[in-house]
């Protein structure tokens, strides 16, 4: 029986709660549990449908967050990943190193999705204490997903979408690590008819993964490739083997919304495609 002896593994998702839109901890929560893991959310914020819309209703939950994890801790609770993404003001970054600081094992994996801005621009909340912060969460960090526009920020690199050849991927990732992480990809590089994803690692190896261009960009996108890197990472997935499935997953995904007409800001239908991420063993029983 699959997990027969074990605890069933656990990973935290520290995010906001979108109600309708496909992103964040409504992305995390299917992903991670089709990969056979227990996802326990932690929400630091809730909203009826995420901003990408004119109009939302919108909670601030940073004053619960310490509140809300401390039962955990009275709990015991124990988890093998902590995934971090969206995060909307320098306290809540604050309170997150402070979760990791409690909660972080030796086993631990901590990803980290830097979320701070896309195409070259950043995100209004995105102010330079705000970034700081979220350089100093790096160091915890065994993996950081940031796309091109965050690579350059968290580096200090003036942007532009001419940085995609591979010594200047090169260049950002070296930057990344000394930032303390230990693997990085960089994701959804523009190159012609292709997306690339650039994988590095701590002892300089890296790789690059390019797929076709699949389809038109879409909200949550991001949340959906990190959540399987996540799991894969807690299930002991190879680390370039578990961004080549979060990008072919995207990729189908991309593709079956596109044909469906799904509008692009009610991101990726995902939904089709989640018995691909049950672990090998629960498809062997």
């Amino acid at each position: 029986m699959y997990l027969e002896g074990k605890r069933q593994k656990r990973i935290a998702v520290i995010n906001d709660f979108s109600g309708f839109g496909r992103c964040s901890l409504t992305v995390s929560l299917p992903v991670i549990s089709a990969a056979g893991i227990q996802c326990c959310a932690l929400p630091t914020a809730v909203l009826s449908n995420h901003t990408g819309y004119e109009d939302y209703f919108f909670d601030d939950y940073t004053d619960k967050m310490k509140y809300y994890y401390s039962k955990w801790e009275k709990l015991h609770l124990e988890f093998d990943g902590i995934y971090t993404g969206f995060l909307g003001s320098e306290r809540q970054v604050d309170i997150v190193s402070d979760f990791i600081s409690r909660f972080c094992r030796d086993n631990t994996k901590v990803i980290v999705d830097p979320v701070m801005g896309d195409d070259g621009r950043t995100y209004a909340t995105l102010t330079p204490g705000l970034c700081k912060n979220i350089s100093r969460l790096i160091r915890h960090s065994d993996i950081i997903t940031p796309n091109l526009t965050e690579a350059c920020i968290l580096t200090g690199t003036p942007y532009s979408d001419k940085l995609s050849d591979d010594s200047s991927l090169l260049r950002l990732a070296k930057g990344l690590v000394d930032l303390g992480s230990k693997k990085i990809v960089i994701t959804g590089i523009d190159r012609g008819n292709n997306i690339c994803n650039f994988i590095y690692e701590e002892n300089g190896n890296y790789r690059i993964l390019e797929n076709p261009r699949s389809g038109s960009r879409r909200a949550g996108t991001g949340d959906v490739f990190a959540s399987v890197i996540a799991a894969d990472t807690v299930n002991g997935i190879p680390f370039d083997q578990a961004v080549e499935k979060a990008a072919d997953f995207v990729s189908k995904a991309i593709t079956a919304s596109d044909e469906m007409n799904i509008p692009e800001q009610d991101g990726l239908c995902f939904e089709l495609f989640l018995s691909q991420l049950a672990p090998q063993s629960i498809h062997n029983s």
